[in-house]
């Protein structure tokens, strides 16, 4: 589980999987490869410090991780790694994993058998909002989706020892799609990919507004609990429509970017 700091690999130079897997595998790197670059373009990375991870379609054991050295603008569908839940490397890659996002994400892969992306970051504003005591408030309708859907969990330092895996996945719970990480910073859980993404987006921005309207010095306005619990029926109906709509449109924008994510 060691990480290898100074290996030099051009993310061009690592040969295509394409043929070496799945039509679904590959799709699923595909997208989980956008989803990084993605995170990096609307500024949620730490450079090489967090993770996506998807479940591979059919191998329900098994699930895909960032290469650790690899920034997010740097990811592609063939540099992505395959590990199983207990952490061996099945990929042919001069790259390592990193040890906390190892035990982070095969907690919640391994537990929750709903969730197929579970992504984690550490931005500026939900660093902040994670080191609240209120927490995450109903101050707008972005964090109205989250509210009485996302746990809490304490920190517990850089997360390499493994008996936090079961913490976690019971502060998580059997249902909700997000987490935050005290002192740390913020983890969704999507039934896709395109879902944990349009999760993170959400959160983030949630997060986002809570910090400005606190920092305004003033009282904010509460949602009242009723509209709270309206608001959450009908997000909940939603399911992953509303990620799924624009996912199309966001591959689209990677695409007038840089199309080498598909590598």
């Amino acid at each position: 589980m060691s990480a290898l700091a100074a290996i030099d690999v051009r993310p061009e130079d690592i040969p295509t999987m394409r043929e070496k897997v799945s039509p679904e595998e590959w799709e699923t790197r595909v997208n989980l490869a956008a989803c990084y670059r993605l995170v990096d373009y609307y500024g949620m990375s730490d450079l090489a410090g967090t993770h996506i991870s998807a479940r591979v379609p059919g191998e329900d054991d098994n699930f895909l991780i960032n290469p650790y050295g690899l920034f997010f603008d740097e990811i592609t569908a063939s540099s992505l790694i395959k590990i199983d839940m207990d952490g061996n490397i099945l990929s042919d890659t001069e790259y390592r994993i990193n040890a906390a996002g190892y035990t982070i994400h095969s907690a919640v892969h391994g537990a929750r058998h709903d969730v197929q992306c579970v992504l984690h970051t550490h931005t500026r504003a939900g660093m902040a909002v994670s080191a609240l005591k209120c927490g995450l408030m109903p101050m707008s309708q972005h964090s109205a989706r989250f509210i009485g859907n996302t746990g809490y969990h304490d920190y517990e330092g850089v997360a390499t020892n493994l008996d936090e895996r079961e913490r976690l996945v019971a502060d998580l719970g059997p249902t909700n799609t997000a987490m935050i990480l005290h002192n740390h910073g913020l983890m969704t859980c999507g039934y896709n990919i395109p879902h944990a993404f349009w999760l993170v987006h959400k959160l983030e921005k949630a997060c986002q507004a809570q910090i400005d309207g606190m920092a305004a010095g003033t009282k904010v306005i509460e949602i009242d609990q009723s509209v709270q619990d309206s608001t959450a029926v009908h997000f909940k109906k939603g399911g992953t429509a509303g990620a799924d709509r624009n996912w199309p449109g966001h591959l689209r924008e990677l695409d007038r970017l840089d199309t080498s994510y598909k590598h």
